[in-house]
């Protein structure tokens, strides 16, 4: 599958503004399931940008406009390939799976992946109200589908119930929030259950399956580690895997990590605009599990 995303970021302020820096993470990876053909950054005013790459691996851009101006424009044009396949249903976990994941070596080296942190954390009550559901945690790949399914049923999606800085346990509470707070209370359910689990972002291709939810922005799932395996990626707002149709921009420990857009300015207040369009360019295969369609 090959895909155009283009993203737009507008800010408006009520006045002119100066020194402002800005630091973007919105550009997607390569890995071995996902291929970046190309990219571009265009900003206004025009800036130039100083690119590296953050502790998890994440592309980050930094720029700085110096001149006073009320309006600033950051649109970014990616081509990604991306070719996965389903497979999390067909893995047994095995005895030597088992031993993988009690082992010591195993819980230290994904340390920063079961530490919890203000955005995932989730209250002793909580947790003992999805163990009710659920029941304990003895295989961590069916475990994780479970929590996944759970989520997905008993969570609405409502865009006014939450905010950027919503944590955990507030949209446990209120059993609403977009995939930003599903993503973080999967993440919660998983680290506290022994089971190394990350925070993704990056944007979902629709089309015309208006059964799945993510388009109009950044869209955000979860990618927990099976042992002797890898990360694979679940999708806690729609139910599903994250396959063909989850173009991956960086991974964290949660969303402060992977922020699209963060920045300072020295001015007035500002509002913004986000819009994201995901464009189908090929199709190489179809993604199993989720219906094809032919539209952005």
């Amino acid at each position: 599958m090959k895909y155009q995303i283009v993203h737009t970021n507008t800010f408006e302020y009520e006045s002119a503004v100066d020194q402002s820096m800005n630091t973007i993470r919105l550009k997607p990876r390569t890995d071995e399931c996902q291929r970046l053909l190309s990219y571009r950054t265009e900003i206004t005013p025009a800036s130039l940008t100083k690119e590296h790459v953050d502790l998890w691996g994440n592309s980050v851009e930094d720029f700085f406009i110096p001149e006073p101006h009320r309006h600033l424009e950051v649109k970014t044009t990616s081509i990604v390939s991306v070719q996965r396949s389903p497979f999390l249903h067909y893995v047994n976990y095995s005895p030597e799976m088992k031993l993988i994941f009690h082992s010591h070596l195993f819980h230290q080296h994904y340390l920063s992946f079961l530490n919890e942190t203000s955005y995932t954390f989730l209250q002793p009550y909580q947790l003992r109200e999805v163990e009710h559901e659920l029941g304990p945690m003895e295989d961590p790949v069916r475990f994780s589908r479970q929590v996944m399914e759970y989520l997905h049923k008993t969570f609405s999606y409502d865009g006014s119930s939450t905010h950027v800085d919503t944590k955990a346990q507030e949209s446990f509470a209120l059993k609403k929030g977009v995939c930003q707070d599903l993503a973080h209370v999967m993440i919660g359910i998983l680290r506290a259950n022994g089971i190394p689990a990350r925070y993704v972002s990056g944007y979902l291709y629709v089309g015309e399956d208006s059964a799945l939810k993510g388009d109009a922005a950044s869209h955000a799932w979860v990618e927990m580690m099976v042992p002797g395996i890898g990360w694979v990626g679940l999708d806690p707002t729609n139910n599903v895997e994250a396959l063909a149709n989850h173009i991956r921009v960086g991974t964290g420990r949660d969303y402060a990590d992977v922020s699209p857009l963060q920045g300072i300015y020295r001015g007035g207040r500002s509002s913004l605009e986000v819009k994201v369009a995901v464009t189908l360019l090929s199709q190489r295969e179809r993604p199993q599990g989720l219906r094809a369609a032919s539209g952005g």
